[in-house]
């Protein structure tokens, strides 16, 4: 069973023959660690074509990843510490009755880019690996553009003009969408964060009322190209997990730890896959290489069932030791449901 079969099988609780690996590692840390990462990284070996293409060089990091204040396609300004960490925004637009002024930047290209970032899921497709394109945010470029706490008090006004950034954001979306369903990929990945530590950051009402209806529609159009639609947010979603998966997610990449093993067992276990998510909180970066395997143990019983469901991957950030990094990797070799 090559990489593209022991995938798709876990996505479709098909038995695959083992636990596909995917690799979520920051910049920073190769950085950091160099070939002592690089040798980890390759005796795991990535099923999503990782290993097909070299690092992005630091001089060719996008704003958000590089030292120093650099701006984006978008006019976000991004003040970084580091290099290889996401630093923080500053959007253009700081009065939505000026929004009239704000020019949108041509739809972005799609297809594999010049180098891997992060993860190796934008390579393009061949029968040895599963392609995974795209990274497509929605309202996480709406808080880098107007800014996070006018926001949410733009949610809760629900003004003309906050309909008018979230569709253009969409249809922005949707335009790319075009261009990615157009390749020949497996699937494409969505991401925004809706969860704080113990609740969802807006009242799932609201989400479901305004943003809701918005994914259904960028989901179908990735779903009628024949593509599995994968999402990340991070945070407490419970409230939204089930209208996630209502809506058309088939791979699901949420902090297990935050929202409860036995909620996700008892509510989402075998319902959805899971690119699972470490605890990066209280285990990787601090506990033990022990405590490392249990906890990746403990949160593939929450998310798998015997036939799959599963897709292996902890973020890989600078704070974590080499040791607790080769535990995890350890402990998604050896495990067996």
């Amino acid at each position: 069973m090559n990489s593209r079969e022991r995938t798709k099988k876990a996505i479709k609780f098909g038995t695959p023959d083992k636990l596909p690996i995917s690799h979520a590692v920051l910049p920073a840390s190769q950085l950091k660690y160099g070939p002592a990462l690089a040798e980890i990284l390759i005796e795991f070996r990535d099923d999503f074509g990782w290993d097909t293409m070299a690092d992005l060089p630091k001089d060719d990091y996008p704003a958000a990843y590089k030292q120093g204040q650099h701006v984006d396609d978008f006019g976000v300004t991004w003040h970084c510490e580091w290099d290889g960490i996401v630093g923080i925004p500053d959007g253009p637009i700081k009065n939505l009755n000026q929004y009239d002024d704000y020019i949108w930047p041509e739809v972005f290209s799609a297809g594999q880019p010049d180098g891997r970032l992060y993860s190796g899921h934008m390579c393009g497709f061949d029968e040895r690996w599963y392609a995974r394109g795209a990274w497509i945010n929605t309202f996480e470029p709406m808080h880098f553009l107007h800014g996070f706490e006018n926001i949410f008090m733009a949610v809760a006004e629900e003004s003309p003009a906050f309909y008018r950034l979230l569709d253009d954001m969409v249809n922005f979306n949707l335009a790319w969408i075009d261009k990615w369903v157009k390749l020949e990929y497996d699937g494409l990945h969505f991401a925004d964060d809706w969860g704080s530590q113990n609740s969802m950051l807006i009242r799932p009402a609201t989400w479901r009322r305004i943003f809701k209806p918005r994914y259904a529609e960028m989901f179908k159009r990735v779903k009628d190209a024949g593509m599995d639609v994968w999402f990340h947010s991070d945070g407490h979603i419970n409230d939204i997990a089930g209208d996630l998966i209502e809506i058309g997610v088939d791979v699901i990449n949420c902090q297990v730890a935050a929202m409860g093993f036995d909620w996700v067992a008892n509510n989402m276990r075998g319902k959805v896959a899971f690119r699972t998510d470490i605890d990066r909180q209280h285990v990787l970066g601090t506990g033990s290489p022990s405590q490392v395997k249990e906890e990746v143990f403990r949160t593939f019983e929450a998310c798998g069932t015997l036939q799959g469901g599963i897709v292996a991957c902890g973020e890989v950030g600078p704070d974590l030791p080499l040791e607790n990094i080769i535990a995890m990797y350890e402990a998604f070799r050896d495990y067996r449901p």
